[in-house]
C-alpha cells in the first residue's frame, strides 16, 4: 500500500517533533481508516429481498402476482416467483403482504427550494441559504410521497445544486435530483424578479438578452452544476409586469439556447403558456414545454410533430382556484391565474387526444410539496386510463430525463427505486396519494406497513 505524499510528509514532521511513536499511531489510524471504509463497503454484497402482494408492469399494466424482488447494492438483480427467490441467513426480507409495488415515481416540475409565500413579496425577505433549508425539508416530504426521482426547474442562486450535491452526499434525505439552477429569462420577463423599485437595479441569476448572451449564459449555468437548462420561453402567472400569452425570447434566441445545451450534452425545458411560445420552443427543439396552458390547435400539431414532450402541471390549477383567494399571492397573480385556470384544462385535453407525448410534473411550491400525485386524477379526468396516467410519472418520465436504463420500471439492472400502495393502482389513481413504503437505491424511507 503506497501512503500519499502528503500523509508521508505530515508523519516524518511529527516523527521529528515527537519521536517514531508518533508515526505509528499515524500509520495505525490510517489503517483503521482503510479497514473502516472496506466493513462500509461490504454491505454491497449483500441481499434485500421484497415479498409484495403483487408487482405492477408499468408497461402492460399486468399486476403480477407472488413475487419476489432482490436488492444487492442499489439496484435490482432479480424478480420472479417468491418461491422460486430463496433468501440466505443473511438477507434481508421485507414482507408487504397487502402491497401492490410500483417502480419510484417521478415528478419533472418541481421547485423544491420554493414554497408558495416565497413566489411575491414575502419572498424578498428569504435568504438563499434559507431556500436551501426549505429544500431539505421539501425534499424529504417528496421522497417520503413517493417521489424517488425529480427534475428541479428553476431555483435562486444554484440553491437547488447545492441540495442535489447534500442529497448525493447522503448529508440530507430527499429523492435524486436533475436540477437547472437558475432559469433563463429575459430582463423583466418571468423568471426575472421584478418585484423591488428601479432603485436597486436587480436582476435574477438567469438573465441574458440577445445571442450571444444566452449561448452565455448556458454556458455559465452548466459551469455552475446545472444538469438541465431551464428556459422562460413566455410570461408567468406568479410574476409581475409580464403575459402569459406573450412570447419572451425571440426564435433565433431560443434556436442558440437549444443548441449549445444539447451540444453540451444538456436537455432544455421550456416555460411556455401562450401559443406562440410554444410554437416557438418546440420548433427550437426544447425537450419539453412545461404548462402549456394557452396552447392552441397549431401549437398543439408542433408538439406532436416534433416529438415535443408536454409537461402538464394541471393540479396547481385546481388547488389555486380553491385556496388562491385567501392567500397572500398579490392581486395581480390572482388575475393571471383566474384567465389562466380557465383555459388550462381544456386546452391540455386537446393535447392528450391529439396524442402528444406526456410527462409527468407538478410545479410544486405553487402548493405543498408532498402533495404531488394530486395530479394524477386531473390526467384522468382528461380521459387517461389510470395506466397512462401512472406511465407520465414512470416510464415516459424516464425517458424524457434520458434515464431509461436506470429508472421508470421494475427490472433487474435498474435502480432500486421502489413504492407501494394498497389496492389497485390501475383502477383507482388516487391511491397514489397514499404511498406507504419507499425505497431508494435500495434504502427503505418509509414503511408503513411495519407499524401494522
Amino acid at each position: 500500500m503506497r501512503i500519499p505524499d502528503t500523509v508521508a510528509a505530515q508523519g516524518r514532521n511529527t516523527r521529528g517533533i515527537c519521536g517514531g511513536g508518533a508515526l505509528l499511531v499515524l500509520l495505525f489510524a490510517m489503517l483503521l481508516v482503510l479497514t473502516g471504509s472496506a466493513r462500509a463497503q461490504a454491505p454491497a454484497g449483500t441481499r434485500t429481498i421484497l415479498r409484495p402482494w403483487r408487482a405492477l408492469d408499468v408497461r402492460t399494466g399486468e399486476l403480477r402476482s407472488n413475487q419476489a424482488v432482490v436488492i444487492e447494492g442499489e439496484k435490482i438483480v432479480q424478480i420472479g416467483s417468491a418461491s422460486e427467490v430463496k433468501a440466505a441467513a443473511v438477507d434481508t426480507t421485507i414482507d408487504l403482504p397487502e402491497a401492490t409495488l410500483l417502480p419510484g415515481l417521478i415528478d419533472m416540475h418541481t421547485h423544491l427550494t420554493m414554497d408558495l409565500n416565497s413566489l411575491g413579496y414575502s419572498g424578498l425577505g428569504i435568504s438563499t441559504a434559507r431556500e436551501a433549508l426549505h429544500g431539505a425539508r421539501n425534499a424529504r416530504r417528496t421522497l417520503e410521497a413517493g417521489f424517488t426521482t425529480v427534475r428541479n426547474v428553476g431555483a435562486n442562486d444554484y440553491s437547488d445544486i447545492a441540495l442535489r450535491d447534500a442529497i448525493n452526499d447522503g448529508d440530507v434525505i430527499g429523492p435524486r435530483i436533475v436540477a437547472s439552477g437558475p432559469a433563463l429569462s429575459i430582463a423583466g420577463g418571468h423568471c426575472d424578479s421584478n418585484l423591488l423599485p428601479p432603485a436597486f437595479h436587480f436582476q435574477a441569476g438567469g438573465v441574458a438578452d440577445g445571442i450571444e448572451a444566452v449561448q452565455h449564459k448556458v454556458r455559465e449555468v452548466i459551469k455552475y452544476g446545472a444538469d438541465v437548462i431551464k428556459v422562460c420561453a413566455t410570461g408567468g402567472v406568479l410574476s409581475k409586469g409580464d403575459d402569459p400569452n406573450a412570447s419572451q425570447f425571440t426564435h433565433e434566441e431560443m434556436k442558440a439556447i437549444v443548441a449549445d445545451a444539447h451540444r453540451l450534452g444538456r436537455r432544455v425545458a421550456a416555460h411556455a403558456h401562450g401559443a406562440e411560445g410554444v410554437r416557438w420552443a418546440s420548433e427550437a427543439g426544447v425537450d419539453s414545454v412545461e404548462h402549456g396552458h394557452l396552447m392552441d390547435d397549431a401549437a398543439i400539431a408542433t408538439l406532436k410533430k416534433n416529438g415535443t414532450y408536454l409537461v402538464p402541471t394541471l393540479f396547481l390549477t385546481e388547488y389555486m382556484q380553491q385556496n388562491m383567494e385567501h392567500s397572500e399571492v398579490p392581486e395581480f397573480s390572482k388575475q393571471k391565474m383566474r384567465m389562466v385556470a380557465a383555459a388550462a384544462q381544456q386546452n391540455v385535453k386537446k393535447a392528450f387526444d391529439a396524442g402528444v407525448k406526456v410527462a409527468f410534473g407538478t410545479d410544486a411550491a405553487v402548493y405543498p410539496h408532498g402533495w404531488n400525485a394530486g395530479e394524477f386524477h386531473v390526467y384522468v379526468k382528461l380521459g387517461m386510463t389510470p395506466l397512462a396516467a401512472i406511465q407520465t410519472a414512470t416510464i415516459n418520465a424516464a425517458d424524457l430525463l434520458g434515464w431509461k436504463d436506470r429508472v421508470g420500471t421494475l427490472e433487474p439492472g435498474k435502480w432500486a427505486d421502489i413504492v407501494a400502495v394498497d389496492g389497485d393502482p390501475t383502477k383507482d389513481v388516487t391511491i397514489l396519494e397514499h404511498v406507504k413504503f419507499v425505497m431508494k437505491g435500495g434504502v427503505v424511507y418509509k414503511n408503513d406497513y411495519s407499524k401494522r
